[in-house]
């Protein structure tokens, strides 16, 4: 018996207008559905599947005090590319950069870390192994 990867990631935003929109005008995503009762947008990159809830009340988070998303990491096929998507995202409206494409320890491995405009914490990573 196992498991066969993961099928998504549910993340709570605190804008989901906002996070659906940086997802799907900004990275190209495509959203495949939602749930207006539950407020939700899933979205895909054809891979990747994630399901963004919309946050009740403004809790915060802190990636060192709460138990659970310390981030998601989404890779991409080379530097080129991962440059590329670094330039757009960075000036996107709500973005927070919290560091620039460098290497992940001596490398090769080289990545980046943002705020989407909803509040997760991303990583953008091409690792050339």
């Amino acid at each position: 018996m196992s498991t066969l990867g993961i099928d998504h990631i549910g993340l709570t935003v605190a804008d989901l207008t906002a996070s659906r929109n940086f997802f799907v005008d900004c990275l190209g995503w495509t959203q495949f559905g939602g749930n207006d009762a539950y407020p939700s947008a899933y979205v895909t990159d054809g891979v990747a599947k994630l399901t963004l809830w919309q946050q009740r009340g403004d809790t915060g988070f802190d990636r060192h005090e709460t138990v659970g998303l310390h981030h998601t990491a989404l890779k991409v096929a080379d530097r080129a590319t991962l440059d590329a998507i670094f330039e757009k995202v960075r000036d996107w409206p709500g973005v927070v950069v919290e560091f620039a494409p460098e290497f992940s320890g001596k490398g090769p491995k080289v990545h980046c870390m943002l705020h989407e405009p909803g509040g997760t914490r991303l990583e953008l990573s091409y690792d050339p192994r």
